[in-house]
């Protein structure tokens, strides 16, 4: 008898190893490069891995993972295998592809290997100064130092208005990375920031809650002279900024590569879309989400997101295909 109820536990424990072993065999992981710590993009990363995990009632796992800018996500395009996610302005997909701009130097065949997912709430550009003005023109920003970063799209974007408006001769730029952005600007070491992230984005809203700052609104005229897409930052969404604020954005997007399999990237995409009102009810920059910012993907999309906006009946240009 003894040895007939050793005999049973053994089996048992064997039978809850093996079941163990089989759902750690069934759960796909997925890495996720996003942006610095404390952005908003970041902070979104967060929220879609969550959403995920949910979705997927744990069976995709997403590791988020810290970066120092767009460019850097799809340079490791060259050495990342298996389920690499990373978000990206089209543009820079496009530059990659055509080994232009800052892949003119560092060019890959790996790079073909790029498909797009789905969209992602888009970069808006923040000037932001200290101050209780609330709303300025880009001129409030002559005579300032001004931290834009390094290496990053918004560093380069910000450095382009400068020079589109006569200001880069006229402003100080700051040597540091812009994570550090708001707590220079409350210690009082600059006078301004610039960060390029969806709005509301969480370092404003931490700076904009510890002291009183300022915002550049750009005129139709020069938002035209930048050729980006305009983009309206609504009265009250920061403490202190009572007007709306007209700058510019870019259209972002989660991409993948050809090593990720049809199924996870189907599963990927279909969670993230039937998950994206839930998401909007707790943070309101995925509200900003619909079907027609599909059309912004450069390149193609993966063969897996493709089954699911068939399935779902979504249009897509056939050039995505």
């Amino acid at each position: 008898m003894p040895c007939l109820t050793r005999t049973l536990l053994a089996t048992t424990t064997a039978i809850l190893l093996g079941g163990t072993a089989l759902q750690a065999q069934a759960e796909t992981r997925v890495t996720y490069k996003s942006a610095s710590a404390g952005t908003a993009y970041y902070q979104m990363g967060v929220e879609l891995a969550e959403a995920i995990r949910q979705g997927t009632e744990g069976d995709v796992v997403v590791t988020l993972e810290e970066s120092q800018g767009s460019v850097q996500n799809v340079m490791e395009v060259m050495a990342r295998q298996g389920n690499y996610v990373f978000t990206t302005p089209p543009g820079l997909v496009e530059s990659a592809l055509e080994g232009s701009g800052p892949f003119a130097e560092r060019q890959s065949p790996r790079f073909e290997e790029i498909r797009g997912l789905f969209p992602i709430p888009a970069i808006t550009m923040h000037f932001v100064l200290a101050g209780d003005q609330g709303v300025v023109d880009i001129e409030a920003l002559e005579g300032k130092e001004i931290l834009i970063g390094q290496g990053t799209f918004g560093a380069r974007e910000a450095q382009r208005y400068l020079e589109l408006f006569d200001l880069i001769d006229r402003v100080e730029v700051a040597n540091a990375n812009i994570g550090s952005g708001p707590d220079a600007l409350k210690n009082g070491q600059i006078d301004a920031f610039v960060t390029a992230s969806s709005f509301p984005t969480p370092n404003v809203i931490e700076t904009a809650a510890s002291m009183p700052i300022s915002l550049v609104s750009l005129s139709d005229e020069q938002i035209e002279l930048t050729g980006a897409a305009r983009q309206t930052i609504p009265a009250g969404t920061y403490a202190g900024i009572d007007e709306d604020v007209s700058t510019t954005s870019l259209p972002v997007i989660a991409y993948t590569t050809t090593g990720m399999d049809d199924d996870t990237a189907y599963t990927l995409t279909r969670t993230f879309w039937e998950r994206r009102d839930a998401m909007a009810e707790e943070t309101a920059w995925w509200g900003s989400i619909t079907h027609d910012m599909i059309g912004n993907i450069a390149g193609t999309l993966h063969p897996g997101a493709v089954r699911y906006y068939d399935e779902a009946g979504i249009e897509i240009p056939d050039e995505l295909r």
